[in-house]
């Protein structure tokens, strides 16, 4: 017992080490867009020390016009040096951003043609990389003190998810491959990377993560027969419009909206199918003699009382972002019929029930993998022939 535990370490310090690498290879890894950013141009910190509202505008509620800002640099090789860049207001509350003295900006600074002063500053936004890596520090931090050595795999996950999406995922998309393919293949490296990382190679992970990927599957196909049935088309979603005349005409933007239903609940498939797992493999451990018909009942009643809290957790995460248009329908007195038929809240309907259907099944059809391979025996060596603690890699 003491040799598998052993053999089960090391087993995940070289998963571990790989997944290292990976994160290493995709951080490293051209997106094939960096050629769009104006390398002359410097991006710096600084600070607002006076600005001019003479231009701008009071409409109503908004605000446009130009606030012109004084700002002192505070890195980078104009450092110390004062200089005046302009604020564009278009009257959008949720882009616009006012300044005043005392705070920190991002701006880009366009040098002159000899290199040597500032041609043009643009403000682009309030400053907050700094407040940013705190708090991802402090999340390390808590997270490792909690979990210890899972909470520290845990946070390599997590970063080699955020990795994947924005140098896999969201390039692949942009350069014209199956929204719906690409994203399948990708959330099936994360799932696997992630269960695996948790788990361990062992026949928990394997039960855990095919469990996942049968969750995942059905979400995407019931986005795709739904999808079609509601009638909904990909501009739905915010910028979605603005990403076709950036010069991507050729994007399938209701394929995209498809693979976002999927993508978007696979996190909590995974959290599901882990559970049940778990929860079978544990009682597998403490009644070595349970038949596979108790087995996978046990990993079903499980997987009732994980499910009953997940499904409302997905309709409030989904909500939660929408808290304002629904005041707003409330408001007008819109009759609930017409609500339910708007373009955008049907989506976000078809959004939450599509991903909840998900997690329903993603529980029968993990008991149902974890029955079946936590208690097969057969003759000759099989994958699943071990005990269930013991790794599924022999020797």
């Amino acid at each position: 017992m003491e040799l598998f535990r052993i053999q089960s370490h090391r087993r995940e310090i070289t998963f571990l080490s790989v997944t290292a690498i990976m994160m290493i290879v995709l951080f490293l890894m051209p997106t094939g867009f960096e050629e769009l950013i104006n390398r002359n141009v410097e991006r710096v910190r600084a600070e607002v020390i006076a600005t001019d509202n003479s231009e701008v505008q009071q409409l109503g509620i908004v605000k446009v016009g130009t606030q012109m800002v004084t700002v002192r640099i505070l890195q980078g090789r104009f450092k110390g040096v004062e200089t005046t860049g302009v604020n564009e207001l278009i009257g959008t509350m949720e882009l616009d951003t006012m300044f005043a003295p005392g705070d920190k900006a991002l701006v880009t600074l366009d040098p002159t043609i000899d290199g040597q002063g500032i041609a043009a500053a643009n403000i682009i936004d309030h400053y907050r990389i700094r407040t940013e890596l705190l708090l991802f520090f402090l999340f390390f931090v808590f997270l490792v003190l909690f979990a210890g050595w899972t909470g520290l795999k845990a946070f390599i996950s997590f970063v080699f998810t955020g990795l994947a999406i924005w140098k896999l995922l969201l390039p692949g998309i942009l350069y014209g491959y199956n929204p719906i393919i690409i994203s399948l293949a990708v959330v099936t490296l994360l799932t696997a990377v992630i269960i695996f990382l948790i788990a361990g190679i062992s026949k928990k992970g394997v039960v855990a993560f095919l469990g996942a990927f049968a969750g995942v599957a059905v979400t995407c196909v019931l986005s795709l027969v739904f999808g079609k049935a509601f009638h909904i088309h990909g501009a739905v979603k915010q910028f979605s419009e603005t990403l076709l005349y950036s010069g991507y005409p050729h994007l399938d933007l209701y394929r995209i909206f498809l693979s976002g239903i999927f993508l978007a609940s696979s996190g909590a498939v995974m959290d599901i199918a882990m559970d049940i797992a778990a929860s079978m493999y544990e009682v597998k451990q403490n009644h070595p003699a349970i038949s596979t018909g108790r087995l996978i009942l046990s990993g079903i009643t499980v997987g009732r009382a994980v499910v009953g809290t997940m499904t409302t957790t997905l309709l409030l995460a989904y909500s939660g972002g929408y808290t304002a248009m629904l005041m707003v329908f409330i408001a007008q007195g819109t009759p609930l019929i017409n609500v339910l038929n708007i373009t955008y809240v049907s989506a976000e309907i078809l959004h939450t029930l599509v991903g909840s259907f998900g997690l329903v099944l993603v529980a029968p059809l993990t008991a149902l993998i974890g029955g079946i391979a936590y208690n097969r025996t057969t003759v000759g060596g099989s994958l699943f022939e071990r005990t269930a603690d013991q790794p599924i890699i022999s020797e």
